[in-house]
């Protein structure tokens, strides 16, 4: 039986295109792209004569049933591509990937660009373990309800996509609902315009504010989450590690020192965070 082929495409810089890609789709019988007409510009790069059809977010079913159809009836080997970096990964191709398994077509995954991978390994964040949101809400309510939703995540680092309009937008909700949070935003990635803002949520806020093209291109945001929430069954709330600490300190009558140790023990918090946290608590007792 033929085969479906995943093929990353650059996020930017057209020197990203591996051999491996281009020939995979000089090979296939058939290119499924999110865009064709953006699609066709890159195969013409490197003078790709293959086939288009166009699969996207608003034909992914009826057109996983074609594409399905073509390979195993057909016997055609297929591609998809989306306008730029990996299928799947807040693009179309989780339908056809899905009815590919279904009906036991092997499935080929090639490597190459994904804004994600890519952004986080120049963010200077945390890399062990990390959660992906793609795009959030537009709407302020439902947006913040999803970054509530990320500060319960035991899994601190987090990565989401932003439009150029939206990041400041962004950015401040941030602040609002993860005062401590700590943000790489990097922009055009790979592109010769590639810029990252980093550090403290309000150093960031300000930074993005005062840059004159922060309305152009697209943002990948990674962010370590260095507020807690502890679940509590009449309040429900946010609470920081600082404010753990206070706890700690307040209602057991003990020191700064075993107030640490006991959020370490507890999982609340790594040595790392909850030092970090105790060197502002013990400025605020200090001038308190």
């Amino acid at each position: 039986m033929s085969k479906l082929f995943i093929v990353p495409t650059p996020i930017g810089n057209l020197k990203d295109m591996t051999e491996r890609a281009i020939e995979t789709l000089k090979e296939v019988d058939l290119i499924a792209a999110e865009d064709t007409r953006h699609t066709q510009q890159l195969l013409n790069v490197f003078d790709i004569k293959t086939k288009l059809i166009s699969y996207h977010k608003f034909n992914e079913i009826s057109r996983s049933e074609e594409i399905i159809n073509e390979i195993t009836v057909n016997n055609k080997n297929v591609a998809i591509v989306t306008d730029a970096g990996t299928p799947c990964i807040s693009d179309p191709g989780y339908e056809l990937v899905k009815a590919a398994r279904e009906n036991d077509v092997e499935v080929v995954g090639l490597a190459g660009a994904s804004a994600v991978t890519i952004a986080l390994s120049i963010a200077g964040i945390d890399t062990n373990e990390f959660s992906f949101y793609g795009f959030l809400p537009r709407k302020k309510g439902e947006l913040q309800d999803s970054l509530k939703k990320i500060i319960k995540n035991p899994i601190k680092t987090f990565i989401i996509y932003e439009s150029p309009k939206r990041i400041i937008n962004l950015t401040q909700n941030i602040k609002e609902i993860m005062p401590n949070a700590t943000l790489c935003i990097v922009k055009e990635l790979t592109k010769l315009h590639e810029h990252a803002f980093y550090g403290s949520v309000d150093e960031v806020l300000n930074k993005l504010n005062n840059f004159d093209a922060v309305e152009k291109g697209e943002y990948v945001v990674v962010g370590y989450n260095n507020d807690y929430v502890e679940q509590d069954s009449s309040l429900n709330a946010a609470v920081s590690i600082y404010g753990i600490l206070f706890d700690k300190i307040i209602q057991n009558d003990i020191s700064l020192k075993e107030a640490v140790e006991k959020i370490v023990e507890e999982g609340i918090a790594t040595k790392n965070e909850a030092y970090k946290a105790s060197l502002q608590v013990k400025k605020f007792i200090e001038n308190f």
